[in-house]
């Protein structure tokens, strides 16, 4: 059984869902110990016994400590089973995430496999819906992924109530990435979210994403979904994207903050990484790297900087895999490849 200690580098649940996938897609049986011991509330959240419940329920695995607030688990998988499932996180916590987990569990699986979740689709420390739709899962189809999504209803703090579906689909083999060579990115794509709140909000949000687009020569095209929701909310989604890769940047909206500062916030936040030279963004190399180190060796990418949470996926990989990380700066950037 290998060890995985949870409190290692960042230390927070990204260690916990990888760590389950990771165990199913290798077969591996786990023990985690000092799950999110740095954190002001240590143990597993609602999201992350949401998420280990569904890869649970999916390869009949066997568990210990699948508690809220246990600060250990053990996990010994079994085989995924395709079909259907519904899942509810029971709060506003993140669906992405657990829609992540679930696909990188069930990578190989050899029949398609319907997943539908009720939780939070725009909330904080998460891919918001229409990242993780239009940044995340287009980047890693590059990889040769299947995936199809389908949105029922969005869900924000605190109330939750979101109500999304995803569809695994076989594949026949991965393919490396490799994107190391200037690209031009000359459009920025957005979509902004709002729900329950006044039209102006999201039009004053808008103006400000496009102005700041504008200004670093970026042609904008941004639309405005509205909804009904349980809860009140905005956030709002940009990218850019070349026949190679998409780069992102996803600002939700908080109380105190204009919709002038959010929009702007968002379009100079993917300013910054088309200006770095960078090649996938600073927070999908962290949710691509799993994919990177599945397919064939070889992959490689520009990233504006390495966070935290980055640096302690490479670590959690090198448990299960014997894979080396060639990081190196560059100018603006730095180079990560896969060997």
């Amino acid at each position: 059984m290998l060890s995985i200690d949870g409190s290692y580098g960042e230390g927070g649940g990204q260690t916990v869902r990888t760590a389950v996938a990771l165990s199913v897609l290798t077969s591996t049986p786990i023990a985690i110990t000092g799950i999110r011991a740095n954190r002001p509330i240590p143990g597993l959240r609602p999201q992350h016994f949401t998420a280990v419940s569904c890869v649970h329920s999916m390869c009949e695995a066997k568990v210990e400590g699948l508690t809220v607030g246990s600060s250990t688990l053990k996990f010994t998988p079994g085989a995924i089973i395709p079909g259907s499932y519904t899942f509810d996180v029971g709060t506003a916590g993140s669906i992405t995430l657990v829609f992540q987990t679930c696909l990188l569990s069930a990578l190989r699986t050899t029949a398609p496999i319907t997943i539908r979740l009720r939780g939070g689709t725009d909330v904080r420390w998460a891919p918001s819906w229409d990242y993780f739709t239009h940044v995340f899962l287009p980047l890693i189809h590059k990889l040769g992924v299947r995936v199809e999504t389908q949105l029922h209803a969005r869900g924000y703090y605190p109330a939750g109530g979101g109500d999304a579906t995803m569809t695994i689909h076989p594949f026949e083999k991965l393919h490396p990435f490799q994107v190391v060579d200037p690209q031009s990115f000359t459009e920025m794509h957005g979509i902004i979210n709002i729900a329950n709140l006044p039209e102006h909000i999201s039009i004053r949000m808008k103006h400000a994403a496009v102005k700041t687009a504008l200004k670093h020569n970026l042609q904008a095209f941004v639309k405005v979904e509205q909804s009904p929701s349980a809860s009140s909310g905005t956030g709002i989604v940009v990218w850019s994207e070349t026949e190679e890769t998409v780069l992102g940047a996803n600002v939700l909206g908080e109380k105190g903050v204009s919709a002038e500062q959010i929009g702007e916030d968002a379009a100079a936040q993917l300013a910054q990484e088309i200006l770095s030279g960078a090649t996938v963004d600073r927070y999908a190399i962290d949710q691509m790297l799993p994919y990177l180190v599945v397919a064939p060796r070889g992959s490689a990418c520009l990233v504006r900087e390495l966070s935290n949470h980055t640096n302690t996926h490479m670590w959690l990989l090198k448990q299960f895999f014997p894979v080396t990380f060639e990081v190196t700066q560059q100018q603006h950037s730095t180079r990560i490849a896969v060997r």
